[in-house]
């Protein structure tokens, strides 16, 4: 393998990120990089990777990974469950290169292609049949006692969750500068429509189009009257005042940057700055992909009339 593997100058190149840790994601990597080097395209990879994967010789290796190891790089393909694929967003949008993402894992609503579908993959990576499009992201913003303690972003959401399980976070939810209600209870999840499939998905919230531009703000286990998920303007700014009487809390951004939020902290969400780059190989409606990825029976289902 080449060590100085930003110095290949090939015409066309794409980095690969997987996981390793996984035999099936090993396989698939393997499968990927041969595909796309017998096709004249160059592949780098992580030196750490690299030392799981069997591969070409004239796979090119990078030391850290960063917006650096992806300069002139055409597309980021991340082979991977949840966790990989948004590790590979945190890439994405830091460089501004698109990511195409492979499930190897249960759900994966950030992938595009499945297990069983390798080599259409590199099919269409080859031939650059493939569309690129914008995900809304979030910037977040902790204040601590009217400071900036803390900036942030996500993808999916921003948490607030409370630190010990065995006292309530008491909190106070604002929209737009106007205070909503307060309440105790497990948390706040406050996410994107990309998001609504996955963390504000599981504490009730409601599965949101990725085309439709909102914000929403989901309770999580609320011991209250009124603990409803909202569905807010793009352009607002949610907040989640922790209270001072209460325990310390948490924040964690797309379930994989925390940072402890003290009695009194403020968190502060609005629509990100900087949106993620998603390839997209398929048409299909996000519809067809619900259906899919949860098993939703729709025996029965005769459509409109022609």
């Amino acid at each position: 393998m080449s060590e100085a593997g930003l110095a290949l100058g090939e015409d066309r190149s794409v980095f690969l990120l997987a996981h390793t840790g996984r035999p099936a994601a090993i396989r698939s990597a393997e499968r990927v990089v041969r595909g796309l080097t017998r096709c004249g395209i160059g592949v780098r990879v992580l030196a750490d990777e690299a030392a799981d994967l069997s591969l070409p010789v004239d796979v090119a290796m990078v030391q850290e990974i960063g917006p650096v190891a992806v300069e002139g790089c055409e597309l980021i393909i991340v082979l991977g469950g949840d966790g990989t694929l948004l590790r590979g967003a945190e890439l994405s949008r830091a460089s501004g290169v698109p990511m195409l993402g492979v499930n190897l894992g249960r759900v994966g609503f950030l992938a595009e292609a499945e297990r069983d579908d390798l080599d259409k993959v590199v099919d269409r990576v080859v031939t650059k049949e493939y569309e690129v499009e914008e995900r809304m992201t979030i910037d977040v913003l902790v204040r601590n006692d009217g400071h900036v303690a803390h900036r942030d972003w996500a993808l999916n959401e921003a948490s607030v969750e409370k630190q010990a399980r065995e006292r309530m976070l008491e909190v106070v939810t604002e929209v737009d500068g106007r205070p909503v209600s307060r309440f105790g209870g497990d948390g706040v999840v406050m996410a994107t429509p990309t998001g609504s499939t996955a963390y504000a998905f599981s504490a009730g919230g409601p599965v949101v189009w990725p085309e439709v531009e909102a914000l929403l703000m989901v309770p999580i286990s609320a011991h209250a009257l009124f603990a409803k998920p909202l569905v807010t303007s793009p352009t607002s700014v949610l907040a989640v005042e922790v209270q001072p009487q209460t325990p310390h809390g948490v924040l964690w951004c797309d379930g994989r940057r925390t940072v402890e939020l003290p009695a009194g902290a403020r968190v502060e969400v609005r629509r990100g700055a900087v949106p993620v780059r998603l390839a997209r190989l398929h048409h299909a409606s996000f519809t067809d992909r619900l259906v899919a990825k949860f098993a939703l029976p729709v025996a029965g289902w005769r459509g409109a009339p022609h």
